[in-house]
């Protein structure tokens, strides 16, 4: 029996499989290894794993298609996406196909561990997300519809509300623009207003609106909010 947490790699670059074979096994994980997505399929099919770390460019199919695959069969497999720097549209994509997470290449170690261990943290909670959440001075109790920053009540606009609720429940997972639009406004529009909701947001609950420290913008994918804590 192998020891650690089953981990998938689907990488098609030898160099990066073993840097991530030799990065990952002395952290407490089993690895698992695929070339191409038609193994992946296989792999995750058969051994199981808790997370996949998934390169979009493969050799047989896209790292997407891996993705639709998956989540089409009905997986909840928690996957993180390695993209390469500048590729927005593969990450957006991906993610709106129900990818968790993304790390730009090159990635530092320390970073990939602390996604992996957040989509470990995703996998096991209730599938409504956590209800509670902490950063700092802010505390969300969803259950109570209820927002305070430094002990004083928060109120919110229900536009408002249901954006950090949606943020609260993945919180530490990236959500594109065009999900947080679907899932608020039900259709697609202009990011636009979205973003004036997220500045809205920010100027109740962070300390310094202009350098968000618990409302994170990723850059042309979307919005994330940190890990509670």
């Amino acid at each position: 029996m192998n020891d650690g947490v089953p981990i998938l790699i689907v990488e098609d670059e030898p160099p990066i499989r073993r840097l991530l074979r030799t990065s990952l096994g002395p952290n407490g994980f089993h690895v698992i290894e695929a070339e191409t997505g038609g193994q992946a399929l296989d792999l995750a099919a058969r051994e199981k794993p808790d997370v996949m770390l998934l390169d979009l460019g493969l050799p047989d199919m896209d790292g997407s298609e891996v993705i639709r695959r998956l989540r089409s069969a009905g997986s909840r497999l928690p996957i993180i996406v390695l993209s390469s720097r500048g590729d927005e549209r593969g990450k957006v994509e991906a993610l709106d196909l129900g990818a968790d997470d993304f790390v730009t290449k090159p990635f530092g170690m320390a970073e990939l561990l602390a996604r992996i261990r957040a989509a470990l943290r995703h996998r096991v909670q209730d599938q409504g997300g956590d209800p509670l959440f902490q950063a700092g001075d802010v505390h969300v109790d969803l259950m109570r519809r209820r927002i305070t920053r430094a002990g004083e009540a928060v109120k919110l606009s229900p536009k408002e509300y249901d954006i950090l609720r949606l943020l609260v429940t993945h919180a530490g997972k990236v959500l594109t623009h065009r999900m947080l639009m679907q899932e608020v406004w039900g259709a697609a529009g202009d990011v636009q207003y979205l973003r004036i909701y997220i500045r809205q947001l920010r100027q109740k609950l962070e300390r310094d609106p202009e350098r968000p420290e618990i409302i994170l913008t990723e850059t042309g994918v979307g919005y994330r909010l940190v890990e509670p804590g």
